[in-house]
């Protein structure tokens, strides 16, 4: 078995959650640390999923030939578009539906190549919180990383959200492993451009908040399902942020960078790193409300301080 093919020694235990980053150059050393990972796990029965991006994905199922209608294949670039989806939407959502399996195998990719700035915090903080959202479960979460088409502060960022890593040289433990530290370092403040208009909603004023939201995203050119899921993901926000924060919200839309962005900003904490991104049971009736945005956006990005809690939200134009 080549050395990229190997994410687990002899020495460790089978039965605990393992996360490691693979470093790759080229089409030859991904497969190389993919497809040993998918059959190992085909052939010791576990399920296996694998969302990467589309190329990537085609060369596995390629790699595979008939054993990939054996793998659950997702086009990452659909699926994780909005990083804020990733985890409830395709990790949880696998793994819950095998929790009776044993032990469950996933290859996810969710940082490539024309991942844009604006996007890339949300991501690299999506790969720190999957060490808290799946500590002491059976399962492994394989997460590629391209050394030749990413930044070298992308690849320095992989070796501090994965306590281990592969590469050509085979499997080492990363001494720089640290993500609650790469989740306090991308927290970073969030700065509305100049100019852009606040509208200061209360209780009483829920309905003019949801006609200013569908005012700027029909006059930014949303298409009206768009406009619709604008309107609904803004409504979710401000309400939650009045109830939550027991306060004013400040709303504020605007256009940026090919995007129509809402922003609310209260004076609450929002302690809890993982809100939004984990799956709601059928039974619950109420905290839906920030796993919906991330569901009906592009992206979200919050920005948490000892002042309060800012979120904002991208809808692609």
């Amino acid at each position: 078995m080549s050395a990229l093919a190997s994410s687990l020694s002899p020495a460790e235990p089978e039965q605990q959650f393992r996360h490691p980053a693979l470093f790759y150059r080229g089409m030859d050393e991904y497969l190389a640390g993919t497809l040993p990972f998918i059959e190992a796990g085909l052939a010791a029965g576990d399920p296996v999923a694998v969302a990467v991006p589309g190329a990537n994905l085609e060369a596995l199922r390629a790699g595979l030939g008939d054993s990939a209608t054996q793998v659950r294949l997702i086009d990452m670039t659909r699926a994780g578009r909005n990083p804020g989806r990733i985890l409830p939407g395709v990790l949880f959502a696998f793994a819950d539906e095998h929790r009776d399996a044993g032990f469950v195998r996933i290859i996810g990719e969710p940082i490539w190549p024309g991942r844009s700035e604006v996007e890339y915090p949300a991501c690299v903080q999506h790969e720190a919180l999957i060490n808290h959202a799946f500590a002491g479960r059976s399962v492994e979460i394989l997460c590629p990383y391209d050394v030749a088409g990413l930044s070298r502060d992308v690849l320095d960022d992989a070796e501090r959200t994965h306590p281990t890593l592969i590469g050509p040289g085979g499997q080492r433990f990363s001494g720089r492993y640290a993500p609650d530290e790469v989740l306090a370092g991308y927290n970073e403040a969030l700065h509305a451009p100049p100019g852009v208009a606040t509208l200061l909603v209360d209780a009483g004023t829920l309905s003019q908040a949801r006609a200013f939201a569908m005012a700027e995203a029909r006059r930014a050119g949303l298409d009206p399902d768009r406009a619709d899921d604008f309107e609904f993901a803004v409504n979710e926000l401000v309400t939650n942020s009045i109830e939550h924060a027991r306060s004013r919200c400040a709303l504020r839309v605007w256009v940026e960078d090919g995007h129509l962005v809402g922003e609310a900003s209260d004076s609450g904490r929002l302690e809890d790193p993982l809100a939004g991104r984990r799956p709601a049971p059928p039974e619950q009736s109420r905290g839906r409300g920030l796993l919906l945005v991330n569901h009906l956006t592009d992206l979200v990005r919050i920005h948490r301080s000892e002042r309060g809690t800012t979120i904002r939200i991208f809808m692609r134009l």
